[in-house]
Formats: structure tokens, C-alpha cells, sequence
């Protein structure tokens, strides 16, 4: 059967741009349709803004270090609406650097919502009906908030970056890494930042010892984190007013319409006023309303599309990849799918994504880099040492900051390979990007040990580490 194109790509972030363009470069006709704006969460609504934000959100604490080192600065104020005007702009920009690429590809777009209604067949919110060969789903997810009454009060991370202005009080429920980013920013740009997690400790499922410091240095830095706290109940608020008892039967209205100041009365007992509420309390892959289970692709539980190592679903012709399959929620990952996609499909080499040891950072202040194993999740598999330092860096104790570091190395006893290595410090995420080299590699902590170190430096802790702290 000849069909209209050879591969239909439903969504045009990281992922599907990337295995668009690569497919298309064997010479296979693609079509690519975003219901939203090209680029996707990363470029759009994630990883790019948000770290332009943190980009401007570092400068606060500046001049207060450059006057410990004998500089003339003062802080000034911070112009969110000039920010504001800058980012959006940048952020078209990059879009319009993936709509040239995908052009210059020859891959067809389509700006409009698309459905699967066959197993080779997409159907456009246009009417239009286009026959493929394959078709990719790469929708990606999206913010969710909680279920309870008055939940459309708060904003989730896509709000952030069309806020009109600046908050002058916020509240961030949420305990994950995007919830702490933004406590961080926000608190960097001079926002009174109050944050709610109800485990006993953020960044679950990170290095205990490294999670434990970052809300050391969160709340040192002057954000108002409670553990093991959570909502009870909210309802509007005055804009600019003081906090009003509220009678019980108006709490409960629920008729936001949409993000504004909120009382909140909280598990700790407190009951307080704030302009705004974010809830970072997860994510959800975009896999509902486009057509999968009439056709029986699997969902989980959680709404993720299941697919094999090559990226196939239960229907031989259709795909996935990214964040709509929830494997892991990283773009590099996505590209990395959409990659091995083309390679599997279009080039005849069957190609499955390494999941294993994947480098990410959280951008905290100070910064996070992960790579390889937990403590904890290493000695759950077998015997380790561990290799670990915190201390005050030269950079900032010279100001007579509190402010520490540290750098860990998880080894094995048996193979005595460096199974986990985790940073918090200043610029981690691009330090654990080299490490990340060491520890896929599967180097030893003698190998470590023999690279010369560069000094002084923060990251020359890394082979410099003689005895484990402890054993397990």
C-alpha cells in the first residue's frame, strides 16, 4: 500500500524533532504536527527558560560577594518585565530555529492538534486524514495539580514564565526537583519564598546525604521550607489585602477561575496569606484524547505509553518516545530515543536508548550533579565504600559564607568501580558531565586516584579522596 508520507510525528519538542529530521535525512517523506509551539517543554515551558532564570536569579547574591573582594557594588533592583520581555523574545527565536530545521529537512509541519485513527492512519484537527508508514508519538507531558477544592488558585511551572509581574510572597508546594528550582529562583529575584513538601525530606530518590544538604543551603539562603507539611485548605484572597476569616461555606465555592492570591491553612497549623501558590507536584504524559486505546496501544497506570527497548508499541507501526513513555524525563533521553527510532526504523539497525547511568543536574543553588547509583541504592546491591568530603569553597568562605559543598564517590568493594558520583556545588551540572564520562566508562576509584589533580579547585576533591568514610 502506498501511504501519504512514511512517518507522521505527533509533536514537535526534542524528541520528535530530532527523529523527524533524522528519518527524513534517508530520504523517508515526514510530517511533523504541534498542537502548541515548536520546540516543545524544554524549549518553550522547561529546561531553557527556566535555566535563563536561573541565569538572572544568580546575579542577586553578586554584588554582596563583590564587595568582600574589595569591589564598589551595589545590588540594585531586579527588572521583571524587562527579563520577561527578553526571555519570550529569545524563546521565539529558538522556535523559529526549529521550524527552520525542520524545513530545511523536508520534513512537512503541521501547526494543529493530530489524532491516531489507525494504525497507519493521523487525522487532523483541520479535517485533513494522512496515511503513514509509521507514526511516532512524541507528545511529551504536562504540569498536573493536585485534586482538591480551589486547585485552580495555583499556577503550575508553565505560569511562570507569563507572569505579568512578580510575586512579592509565593508559596511552592511540591518537594521534586522542579519545586525546587523555582524556590531557589524565585527566591533569588527577591520573592519571599515558602515551600510545602509532605515527605520527610525534598529530592526524593536522590543521594540522601546530597539532598539533606541542598535544604541546608535552601533554607540558609532564607526560603521558608516545612517538611512532612501539606495544604488543608484554600480560598481566595483580596488582591492586596490582609488576611479575612473566611466563613467555612465560602472556602469551599471552588469557583476559581484562575491563579491568584490564596489563604492557605496548612497541616503545621499555620494559616496564611500569599500572592501567589505554585504547585510542582508532578507531572503527566500527554497521551489521553489522541486516539491510542481504541487502537490497543497500552497505557499504564500513570498514563505512559508502553513500548518495548526499540520503542515499539503493541501496534507494530506505531511508536514512542520521550516524556509521553515516562522512562526518564530528561531531553537528552528523548533525543537520544528519537535517534535510535531512525536508526531501528529507516536505517535497518535495530537501536535500543542505554538507559542506564544517565547524568542529570538539578539546578538548586548550589547545583546538583547526579550520575550512576545512590548510596543508597548501592548497597542495596551489593558491598561499597564510600568516598565523601563537604567544606566551605575558597570562592565564598573568603566572604565568610557558610555556604558548603559536597563531592561523593559511591565505589565497589568487589570490582572497586565507581558505581555513583554526586556533586552540590556551584556549577555542578557541568562538572558531572565529565564525570559522567568516568563513571559509564566504568573506570575505578584507582583510576581516579591516579589522575593528577588541578588545583585549587573544587572538583580536584574528586582524586584526591584516599579513605572511604564508611563501608556498607
Amino acid at each position: 500500500m502506498a501511504y501519504d508520507v512514511d512517518l507522521f510525528v505527533i509533536g514537535g519538542g526534542s524528541g520528535g524533532v530530532r527523529a523527524a529530521r533524522t528519518a527524513a535525512e534517508t530520504g523517508a517523506r515526514v510530517a511533523l504536527a504541534e498542537e502548541s509551539r515548536m520546540g516543545g517543554t524544554c524549549v518553550i515551558r522547561g529546561c531553557v527558560p527556566k535555566k535563563l532564570m536561573v541565569f538572572a536569579s544568580e546575579f542577586r547574591g553578586l554584588a554582596g560577594l563583590a564587595k568582600d573582594y574589595g569591589w564598589s557594588a551595589d545590588r540594585g533592583t531586579f527588572d521583571w518585565g524587562a527579563f520577561r520581555g527578553n526571555l519570550h523574545a529569545e524563546l521565539d527565536r529558538l522556535e523559529s530555529v526549529y521550524r527552520s530545521l525542520l524545513k530545511s529537512s523536508g520534513v512537512a509541519t503541521y501547526d494543529t492538534r493530530a489524532r491516531v485513527t489507525g494504525a497507519n492512519e493521523v487525522t487532523l484537527n483541520t479535517g485533513e486524514v494522512i496515511s503513514a508508514g509509521h507514526i511516532l508519538v512524541a507528545t511529551g507531558g504536562h504540569p498536573v495539580r493536585p485534586d482538591m477544592p480551589n486547585a485552580a488558585l495555583g499556577m503550575v511551572s508553565d505560569d511562570i514564565f507569563d507572569l505579568e509581574e512578580l510575586p512579592k510572597s509565593i508559596l511552592i508546594v511540591g518537594g521534586g526537583y522542579i519545586a525546587c528550582e523555582f524556590a531557589c529562583i524565585l527566591n533569588g529575584l527577591g520573592v519571599d519564598v515558602t515551600q510545602f513538601y509532605r515527605g520527610a525530606q525534598i529530592l526524593r530518590g536522590f543521594d540522601e546525604e546530597a539532598r539533606g544538604l541542598i535544604a541546608e543551603m535552601m533554607k540558609e539562603q532564607g526560603i521558608d521550607l516545612h517538611l512532612g507539611t501539606n495544604i488543608v485548605d484554600m480560598w481566595p484572597a483580596e488582591e492586596g489585602a490582609d488576611d479575612m476569616p473566611t466563613p467555612a461555606e465560602e472556602r469551599h465555592a471552588d469557583t476559581a477561575e484562575g491563579p491568584g492570591p490564596v489563604i492557605v491553612k496548612a497541616t503545621n497549623g499555620t494559616e496564611k496569606r500569599f500572592d501567589r501558590l505554585l504547585f510542582a507536584t508532578g507531572r503527566a504524559p500527554n497521551s489521553k484524547g489522541i486516539g491510542l486505546e481504541d487502537l490497543g496501544v497500552g497505557l499504564n497506570r500513570r498514563g505512559a505509553i508502553e513500548v518495548d527497548e526499540f520503542s515499539q508499541t503493541a501496534v507494530k507501526s506505531i511508536y514512542a518516545i520521550g516524556d509521553v513513555t515516562d522512562r526518564i524525563q530528561l531531553t537528552p533521553v528523548a533525543i537520544r530515543e528519537g535517534m535510535a527510532f531512525t536508526e531501528t526504523v529507516f536505517r535497518n539497525n535495530p537501536t535500543a536508548v542505554d538507559h542506564d547511568c544517565v547524568p542529570s543536574a538539578v539546578f538548586t543553588q548550589p547545583e546538583l550533579g547526579t550520575v550512576g547509583l545512590s548510596e543508597e541504592a548501592a548497597r542495596e546491591r551489593e558491598e561499597i565504600e564510600v568516598y565523601c568530603t563537604s567544606f566551605r569553597p575558597m570562592r565564598t568562605a573568603f566572604a565568610g559564607s557558610p555556604h558548603r559543598v559536597l563531592f561523593k564517590l559511591v565505589v565497589s568493594k568487589a570490582t572497586r568501580k565507581v558505581l555513583g558520583c554526586h556533586i552540590v556545588a556551584d556549577a555542578a551540572g557541568e562538572l558531572i558531565q565529565m564525570v559522567g564520562i568516568a563513571v559509564k566508562a566504568g573506570l575505578t576509584k584507582e583510576d581516579f586516584d591516579r589522575t593528577v589533580a588541578v588545583h585549587p579547585t573544587m572538583s580536584e576533591e574528586l582524586v584526591t579522596m584516599r579513605a572511604p568514610v564508611r563501608t556498607a
